[in-house]
């Protein structure tokens, strides 16, 4: 009989270190805390100062980083700055987001390049930063946070449909190319997940008309967006390479 591995061992992250970006509040806190528990090192990284408070919950072996993932020179410091603390990076979990709403005839220039330059080119700009140290060292996993939003049309979301699609395209091409150096490459696709910011974006009667579209009637946790990340973070998905996961409750099939 073929030995299967310890599903205990494939998530433990012992000895693994962890970038995480927009780990200050919402899905990339819980992806961070959710890795802090499988004994991974926490590198979290946010523009929001509060990342500190995050880092420091999350016990000692961690740290955090104050970074604009939009500016190259401070995503290369933070780099750095991960690399010298803890000699490598295993994993990165681009995270980082936004997403303003306004109608796609009247969407603000400013607002479309801001859009894009978070939630697409900083996913960009870290990944290649770290990539050579993976790419040198043999191994990596790299997870992207897309959204169902690059699948399908949203009202009002038109620049954040654009840059979750293009983390889609970015994702398909670095698989292609690093994944036969020993570095997968992967997406998530969440729905509407029950932060603060999802719950105040789909309050009311939006929020109910959205849960009713759903085919499990409900809205994403963030702690169900963390464990898949740690499932394609994990040697359990050793073999997944350019996948896009869905964790829409069957939205998208609808």
């Amino acid at each position: 009989m073929t030995e299967i591995p310890s599903f205990d061992d494939l998530l433990d992250f012992s000895g693994k270190t962890v970038v995480v970006t927009g780990a200050a509040t919402g899905i990339g806190r819980a992806v961070a805390e959710a890795f802090a528990t499988k004994r991974a090192r926490v590198a979290l990284l946010d523009r929001d100062a509060a990342v500190s408070d995050v880092a420091v919950s999350l016990g000692t072996g961690h740290i955090a980083h104050v970074a604009d993932v939009t500016d190259e020179q401070g995503v290369e410091r933070a780099v750095k700055s991960v690399t010298e603390a803890f000699g490598r990076i295993d994993i990165l979990i681009n995270n980082a987001g936004i997403g303003p709403l306004a109608p796609a005839e009247s969407y603000p220039t400013a607002e479309w390049d801001r859009t894009l330059a978070v939630n697409l080119k900083g996913a960009f700009l870290m990944a290649r930063a770290i990539a050579p140290g993976m790419l040198e060292q043999g191994s990596g996993r790299i997870v992207n946070m897309a959204s169902q939003a690059a699948i399908i049309g949203i009202e009002g979301h038109v620049a954040y449909c654009a840059s979750k699609a293009g983390i889609i395209g970015m994702t398909n091409c670095m698989a292609l190319e690093w994944g036969p150096r020993g570095v997968t490459v992967n997406a998530v696709s969440p729905t509407v997940v029950e932060t603060e910011l999802g719950l105040t974006g789909w309050a009311g009667e939006k929020g109910e008309r959205a849960r009713a579209a759903i085919p499990t009637r409900r809205f994403a946790k963030p702690w169900e967006i963390a464990a898949s990340v740690l499932y394609l973070a994990s040697g359990a998905a050793a073999m997944v390479n350019g996948a896009n996961l869905m964790i829409d409750g069957g939205y998208t099939i609808t």
